[in-house]
């Protein structure tokens, strides 16, 4: 939703840069049209909750965005209408267009939107789907580990310098002003690289208590220094590489970097003759890590 906002303006992504001419292509799509003309413009606050649904608990993440894209799909039609209707007359500045009103009156709203997402993302985001992954998968385990050292106040309070914790609530330093009681309610936790370097609240769908905070590292395996061993390595392997800062399987690997259990596999063996990932039996597993000179390569300037 966030790189379709920026598609939507005409903006670019402060790390990422311009979303591109798949993005923009995408918006010609009437479904996809119908999704970001719901979005916040021009200063609006409010996006339709239905649209980021809350993340679930799937121990199959890869799953995830299939599941969020059924409960679009799912979202009851007083939901909807509550949504589409009430909410954004109080939070927009605009009036809703008469053809969106339409659509939602007809209770085909749903199955479009759920449509037009599913299209967006595997438009523009499927490709680099890996990269972005890698890099939430990075933050929830430093995340955890922060937690299970020093509490979950102190983990919170090091989120982002907007967000605080109070001992009894969870302060968040915004240009309103306003105090919700979310006493029996999960907080979820949620990085987000794409909403970089914004943090968003959601709370207004009831049971729901989502904190999307920015995720560390959001740039770092672009940066220059991979670019330039993937001169040398090339792509493939370099990817590999920047993603072995955690040891991980060879099927793992596979799904995270987009190329098959195989080709991941004649890499892998390429760079370890090279000395540059190590190898160890866990279990039914082989897990591969990169070596100390592949972490220095990665760091060296390339010109």
């Amino acid at each position: 939703m966030a790189w379709l906002k920026l598609t939507a303006a005409s903006r670019r992504h402060p790390v990422f840069g311009d979303p591109g001419p798949l993005a923009r292509a995408s918006l010609a799509h009437p479904d996809v049209a119908l999704l970001a003309d719901l979005l916040p413009q021009n200063g609006d606050t409010y996006t339709p909750d239905l649209l980021t649904p809350q993340p679930g608990t799937d121990a199959q993440r890869r799953d995830l965005l299939d599941e969020q894209i059924a409960q679009i799909e799912a979202t009851a039609q007083d939901d909807l209408e509550t949504q589409i209707f009430t909410h954004t007359r109080t939070h927009w500045s605009r009036p809703l267009r008469a053809t969106t009103r339409r659509i939602a009156e007809s209770g085909r709203m749903q199955r479009r939107l759920a449509n037009g997402l599913a299209r967006f993302w595997r438009d523009t985001l499927s490709d680099g789907w890996p990269e972005l992954r890698s890099i939430l998968d990075q933050d929830i385990a430093h995340r955890a580990t922060a937690i299970a050292a020093h509490g979950v106040g102190r983990a919170i309070g090091a989120l982002h310098p907007d967000i605080d914790w109070a001992g009894d609530a969870v302060t968040l330093a915004k240009w309103w002003d306003g105090e919700i009681d979310v006493t029996g309610r999960d907080l979820v936790l949620a990085p987000s690289v794409l909403n970089w370097p914004h943090v968003i609240i959601q709370v207004d769908v009831p049971g729901q208590f989502v904190l999307y905070y920015p995720a560390q590292r959001v740039g770092a395996s672009r940066d220059r220094s991979s670019r330039g061993i993937a001169r040398v390595v090339g792509n493939a392997r370099a990817a590999l590489l920047a993603d072995l800062e955690t040891a991980r399987s060879t099927a793992e690997l596979a799904t995270r970097i987009g190329y098959s259990p195989g080709t991941v596999s004649y890499h892998l063996n390429a760079l370890h003759r090279a000395r540059l990932v190590t190898k160890v039996r866990e279990g039914r597993y082989v897990l591969y890590q990169r070596t100390a000179q592949a972490a220095r390569l990665l760091e060296e300037p390339r010109d």
